[in-house]
């Protein structure tokens, strides 16, 4: 590849996203222009081992404010929030993610940036071409709106590398992913009419309430499925999801829908981990390794804060970080007296219909968002099976402190 190829395919993929995102944003497409282009300046500005801090304080805060914007709306004045609006808070999440990870690729000695002073007028244009594959990565068309978290030395080793080594793989893996959302949106056609035929939360009674959660909880994991395949097909169709010619040191690309283990695990510290892999493997990176102190806790707060922070959000993290915890503690002790394989069968299969229950009360938790559809979920007899893995947790934690 030749200088120019490769510059002309950076500038490609960069005038995509900018022109994807004004066509999806509108004007709105400015509150993630400016957060990119700011984080170019600082990655150029500042040494390898302090750009991490300022980038990712700016990032976040800049994201906040943004959110807090979207709460002002909603629950001050009572209005409905632009679609594009919408659209924007979620390119901002993504970029949120982008931005933290080449920071820390950067302060790791994983990428090599340049850094320095602001560029004068002379040095202003080699500048600009150094400054480029970060504006790119930044904002390339292929994951500007969604997909898996693609690393910065994946997308410039695919940039910069020859487009014929993923051509001959990609057509089965890519007709695969179709006919898998062609049947998960088949699916959830059926799922929505069974959801809209029956009561919902407000008029349920008993254990009604029960099916109501698992019904709608399954249909928003068939959208979830459904949307993560399809931003997996478009990054991988763009070319930066094949392994061939693949680094030594190059960070694979990890698809967010690992759908067989998410829906037959019985384990919750599990599915938290396989939920959305990409973004769970940057929240370990992120927050979960950086900390010592309740490192489970802050890694589910960091994740509430970065969703938005509003109330069904900051409960739904909550409640799922006391659950993962109670499910270490449960299959611990499991794996101690639970020895026969009869009762083991039995006790995986409790464990995972309470798992898959549970999880559907966190997801209605955390869609929800407002407090008067929270409280409609805890009034429900939903709550029995949180509370019932809090009284084990406690039960358990107290029995391994007398251990101890």
């Amino acid at each position: 590849m030749d200088s120019f190829s490769t510059q002309a395919r950076y500038l490609f993929l960069l005038a995509g996203g900018g022109a994807l995102a004004v066509a999806a944003m509108g004007a709105f497409a400015v509150l993630v222009f400016i957060p990119a282009l700011c984080t170019v300046v600082l990655i150029h500005s500042l040494g390898p081992q302090d750009v991490h801090r300022p980038t990712f304080l700016f990032q976040m805060t800049w994201q906040t404010l943004c959110h807090l914007g979207l709460h002002y709306m909603e629950y001050y004045l009572q209005e409905a929030p632009s679609t594009r609006f919408c659209i924007t808070l979620s390119s901002l999440m993504l970029l949120t993610q982008k931005i933290t990870s080449l920071s820390l690729d950067i302060r790791e000695g994983k990428v090599v940036a340049p850094s320095g002073r602001i560029p004068n007028k002379n040095s202003l244009s080699e500048h600009l071409r150094s400054a480029l594959p970060y504006l790119s990565y930044l904002l390339f068309f292929p994951a500007l709106l969604g997909g898996p978290l693609c690393s910065f030395q994946r997308f410039q080793a695919r940039v910069e590398g020859s487009s014929s080594l993923w051509s001959r793989h990609s057509f089965w893996a890519l007709t695969w992913r179709a006919l898998q959302i062609l049947g998960l949106e088949s699916l959830k056609v059926i799922v929505s009419g069974v959801v809209g035929v029956g009561a919902g939360l407000g008029g349920c009674r008993q254990l009604q309430c029960v099916f109501v959660l698992w019904s709608t909880a399954g249909l928003f994991k068939l959208t979830y499925y459904s949307h993560w395949l399809l931003d997996d097909a478009l990054l991988r169709a763009a070319g930066f999801g094949s392994e061939l010619g693949r680094s030594p040191g190059e960070e694979g690309l990890l698809p967010d829908a690992d759908i067989w283990t998410l829906e037959t695990t019985h384990r919750i510290a599990l599915f938290a981990r396989k939920w959305n892999q990409s973004t769970a493997r940057w929240l370990r990176r992120l927050v979960f390794q950086q900390r010592r102190t309740w490192p489970l806790l802050q890694t589910f707060l960091f994740s509430a804060w970065w969703h938005g922070l509003h109330p069904g959000q900051v409960f739904g993290f909550l409640c799922w970080a006391v659950m993962v915890e109670a499910d270490y503690l449960i299959d611990a002790f499991a794996s101690v007296f639970i020895s026969s394989w009869p009762m083991r069968l039995l006790y995986r299969a409790l464990a995972w219909a309470h798992t898959q229950l549970i999880i559907a009360y966190i997801m209605l938790a955390v869609e929800a968002r407002s407090l008067s559809s929270l409280w409609l979920l805890w009034n429900s007899y939903s709550s029995v099976f949180p509370t019932v893995y809090c009284i084990l947790l406690l039960l358990l934690a107290k029995r391994k402190h007398k251990c101890n």
